[in-house]
């Protein structure tokens, strides 16, 4: 599955910062002579903003040098958070003014062209001449952009927040995801291929899912679902969204943990405890191997080890054991427990092994075992993994991204 997502293809770790590496390309970019080349005050496009000059130095490539370029990386930037914050209804050619009136010549725009000085200058462009954008070289600049650039521009944001301080050493992680409903959800076909029924929509990158939510709404839904990774102060209760992956709604959350970790352990995240819902069980111990743990509800599809009372949480050694035994620790071969008998308490101490052996799953025995204060406090704290969401959704308008992700993709 992961091959069919393309998930190795997206992402490469070459060029790529750690949070480290970003403040070194800060300091060294704010200190230095570069960004005095070309300093005229009369250049209208000269970038008086040293955020912005960083920013623009993020998403240029080599050989791409500022005398060579009228616009900057940083303009097409603006302009494309401009008509996703403010205007996301609306297509490109009519927020460029590239949309034609009945006698075929081209409009001037309501929301970029010379009548609006406020977008045009939170976009960069000169307020006494008429220059202004097309959607086609919106759509170049976006086709232009690298996996490498935009995780670039996310480490530095990443970096600028956490010299704020409020990410401290008593941070954990948390993974979770919520749905994104598609508004037009026309559906085109339906076709059977090997046996299995395929549905496609007119927005090709979704599809049908199951819709997880409290609310009275229909169990399916049409879209997407963003999987993100949020730290969690736990002396605060505070969370922060970091870095989040989009795929279709019909896809298991299962597929995303992984790529998480990787991608932020890729720009220097200290990751080491995650929490996170059933669906995203470590199943084959990957997560483990980066030197992660994971800890989640108990598996409901899990059976149960012999002898082991998940009311109590104690373990016996057999039928004929009424003594719980005591947990020593993690073995190789996975959670081990010894005899909890007092000396001479058991009669059968000198004919029975004393020790037992339970191997790791994913229910109560995962690599941090259920029942522990720590692992009550970590899937108690998880719940605070939902507020983004439900701050980004309804303050900030979460639930119209899959509709600019659309128009974007035009």
């Amino acid at each position: 599955m992961p091959e069919l997502l393309g998930i190795a293809n997206q992402l490469p770790t070459a060029g790529i910062m750690t949070l480290e590496e970003m403040g070194q390309f800060i300091e060294a970019h704010t200190s230095g002579q570069f960004f005095k080349l070309n300093s005229s005050p009369k250049h209208p496009l000269h970038l008086q903003d040293e955020e912005l000059r960083i920013i623009d130095k993020i998403l240029s490539y080599d050989g791409y040098t500022p005398a060579m370029r009228e616009l900057f990386p940083h303009n097409y930037l603006r302009a494309e958070l401009l008509k996703a914050i403010k205007h996301p209804e609306i297509s490109y050619r009519k927020f460029c003014g590239d949309d034609k009136n009945y006698k075929g010549h081209k409009q001037t725009s309501d929301y970029i062209g010379m009548g609006n000085n406020q977008n045009r200058a939170f976009i960069g462009l000169p307020l006494n001449r008429n220059q202004t954008l097309s959607h086609v070289q919106l759509c170049q600049f976006r086709n232009s952009l690298s996996f490498k650039q935009m995780v670039n521009l996310t480490v530095y944001i990443l970096y600028l927040f956490m010299q704020t301080g409020l990410l401290s050493d008593k941070n954990l992680h948390c993974v979770d995801s919520t749905e994104l409903a598609v508004e037009r959800q026309e559906l085109l076909a339906s076709i059977t291929v090997k046996g299995r029924k395929i549905k496609i929509y007119d927005d090709l990158d979704c599809d049908c899912g199951h819709r997880r939510t409290k609310r009275d709404k229909s169990v399916y839904v049409v879209g997407y679902r963003m999987h993100t990774l949020t730290a969690i102060n736990a002396e605060t209760g505070q969370s922060f969204p970091l870095l989040s992956l989009m795929a279709p709604a019909n896809h298991h959350d299962s597929l995303f943990l992984s790529p998480l970790v990787n991608l932020g352990k890729a720009i220097g995240l200290d990751i080491k405890l995650i929490t996170a819902d059933e669906a995203y069980h470590d199943k084959d111990g990957t997560i483990f191997e980066k030197k992660v743990h994971l800890v989640t509800p108990p598996s409901s599809n899990v059976s149960l080890p012999e002898n082991f009372d998940k009311e109590t949480l104690q373990v016996r050694l057999d039928d004929l054991c009424d003594i719980p035994m005591d947990y020593v620790g993690i073995e190789t071969e996975g959670h081990e427990f010894k005899c909890g008998a007092s000396s001479g308490e058991c009669p059968r101490s000198a004919i029975c092994p004393q020790f037992r052996h339970i191997p790791f799953d994913n229910g109560y025995f995962q690599r941090i075992i259920y029942g522990s204060d720590a692992v009550k406090k970590a899937l108690e704290i998880r719940k605070n993994g939902e507020r983004p969401f439900n701050l980004l959704k309804k303050r900030e308008g979460l639930e119209f991204v899959s509709n600019i992700i659309f128009n974007f993709k035009k």
